[in-house]
């Protein structure tokens, strides 16, 4: 992933403060080339709803771009950038990335991503690239 676009991942979340925000992570061979913010329809620091024809118009512009989505993110005000318990029973995709930004320590937000299946968190490593 680009470290700019990592960059954008927390500026998004500290913006969004002092709720949780929430996107569409796109690319394509497993690299992410596009972050797509949604808009968090619950206004809330605990979780997130993303608004049903935002999230599709936002996969349409990637299948317009020749990309995919690769998997979604969404931040965690003041807890850590691992899954909660609402996020693994939510997370239906096996194949997908769920990436967290943790903005508990907001003089060093972190960022860290995972697969979900069958309720089995696993963390996967980002790598952070150059443009």
């Amino acid at each position: 992933m680009p470290a700019s676009l990592l960059d954008t991942l927390v500026a998004y979340a500290l913006d969004g403060l002092p709720n949780e925000v929430c996107g569409i992570l796109g690319g394509k061979d497993g690299r992410v080339e596009r972050v797509l913010p949604l808009t968090n329809a619950a206004a809330s620091p605990e979780f997130y709803e993303v608004i049903p024809e935002e999230q599709l118009a936002a996969y349409a512009d990637l299948y317009d771009a020749g990309l995919v989505a690769l998997g979604v993110y969404h931040s965690h005000p003041a807890s850590p950038a691992r899954p909660s318990a609402t996020d693994v029973a939510l997370a239906h995709d096996p194949a997908a990335v769920y990436a967290i930004v943790s903005l508990q320590d907001r003089s060093n937000p972190e960022v860290r991503a995972y697969r979900v299946r069958d309720g089995e968190v696993t963390e996967i490593a980002i790598t952070k690239t150059e443009e």
